[in-house]
């Protein structure tokens, strides 16, 4: 008698389990829950990261799946809305970064990208290479990519604060599919690639919604690994991390060694990877603290120190570098708009249009745009002035225009 009473228990309690997971698979799937895009295996025989082409995908964010978004790779599997051409007239200008240039949360038109595109119509192409967690070790793949494939003429490569360290072995969190930065027995840093293998339990979980929901929005991967809630349960002191930059902001001595070591090397490799184009034909965008009283709290940071050695290094070497902090003052100073969602650090739509216009008003713009038989004075065109005012942000109506869409609706 217990036993079938066992039995009828348990059989229905699984019965109870089972109607409970599939009515929130059902309620799920009509939900913006988040579907990223399917990245492709990357192999020594197919090295470049990139995503499946032709994919719709959603983002959303946290429980409440704020922040929906819906979009679609392109031909060549990049986010992007442009279907990329290796045969089109117009001179190509590549854009190469990680999720800030990916901009997956931010209408295509209205990231730096598509500002560009639309301001240099009919001069330019303009192309992104770019995805989430990529360091600045992989950011000479895609280089290399950009100029082979499609001849890119110029390079636009976004820097933001955890591409240094993440680029080393030591302290990369080894994502599949991105080359890094690994010592030979001679201390010299070579790029070495870690292969992403797409296995088939991988494909059928992002099939289902309440997996993606657990997986994409709740992070329950995540949450287990670093067991920050079980050292709350038992009232376990752990360390308090300070951020700048969106990387920790302690000034470790290994760590800042590491990556000077990696900045080195990847300025020693970039003429290589990217074919003999000259300095004066690719620019680098810095991200930073955005904000005066970030900077000043974040003086002597591990921030603060590596974005000083990498523009240092940058210019010294003959390469133009935007550092977007000194245009984010002055904008939030005037305006008092932020430059980043409320729960995600990422650019939004008014930073975009800000670093946008920073790059039509470069030294770079301005000469391939005298290149292409414009008229300069005083080394910019008459183009590029033009192409500034089209850009949200380059008066007081445009801005406004790119805060009114960068807040939570």
């Amino acid at each position: 008698m217990k036993t079938k009473e066992i039995l009828l228990g348990g059989t229905t309690v699984a019965i109870a389990v089972i109607g409970f997971l599939a009515v929130a698979e059902c309620v799920l799937r009509f939900l913006p829950v988040a579907a990223l895009p399917l990245v492709v295996p990357v192999t020594q025989t197919d090295p470049v990261f990139h995503y499946a082409p032709n994919r719709s995908f959603v983002y959303s964010k946290d429980w409440d799946l704020t922040m929906a978004s819906y979009g679609r790779t392109n031909n060549d599997g990049w986010v992007n809305k442009l279907d990329y051409r290796k045969y089109a007239p117009l001179p190509l200008i590549g854009v190469i970064g990680d999720s800030f240039i990916e901009a997956i949360s931010v209408p295509p038109d209205s990231t730096a990208q598509g500002h560009l595109s639309e301001s240099l119509k009919g001069k330019f192409r303009v192309y992104s290479f770019a995805a989430s967690g990529a360091p600045l070790s992989q950011y000479l793949v895609w280089a290399a990519y950009a100029v082979r494939e499609y001849k890119a003429k110029a390079l636009i490569i976004n820097v933001v604060g955890n591409d240094y360290d993440e680029s080393h072995l030591s302290y990369s969190p080894q994502v599949p599919g991105f080359w890094i930065y690994a010592p030979e027995t001679n201390g010299e840093l070579r790029l070495q690639l870690r292969e992403l293998h797409v296995g088939a339990i991988r494909s059928l979980v992002k099939m289902s919604a309440l997996a993606r929901y657990l997986f994409l929005n709740l992070h329950v991967k995540e949450t287990l690994s670093n067991a920050q809630w079980l050292r709350a349960f038992v009232a376990i002191d752990s360390p308090t991390i300070v951020y700048a930059g969106n990387t920790d902001a302690s000034p470790d001595s290994a760590r800042i060694e590491a990556s000077v070591a990696a900045i080195n090397a990847f300025f020693r490799d970039l003429p290589k990877y990217t074919g003999g184009l000259q300095p004066d034909r690719i620019i680098f965008t810095m991200d930073g603290f955005r904000y005066p009283d970030a900077a000043n709290a974040g003086k002597g940071s591990y921030f603060d120190i590596m974005r000083t050695v990498f523009r240092k290094t940058a210019e010294t070497l003959g390469y133009e570098v935007i550092d977007m902090d000194p245009l984010f003052f002055t904008d939030f100073q005037l305006h008092g708009v932020r430059f980043e969602y409320p729960r995600d650090a990422h650019w939004n739509p008014t930073a975009h249009a800000l670093v946008a216009k920073a790059i039509l008003s470069s030294r770079l713009i301005g000469r391939l745009q005298c290149n292409l038989g414009n008229s300069c004075e005083g080394g910019r065109s008459n183009g590029q002035a033009s192409a500034e005012g089209r850009v949200p942000g380059g008066g007081q109506a445009g801005h406004n225009a790119a805060a009114r869409e960068a807040r939570p609706k």
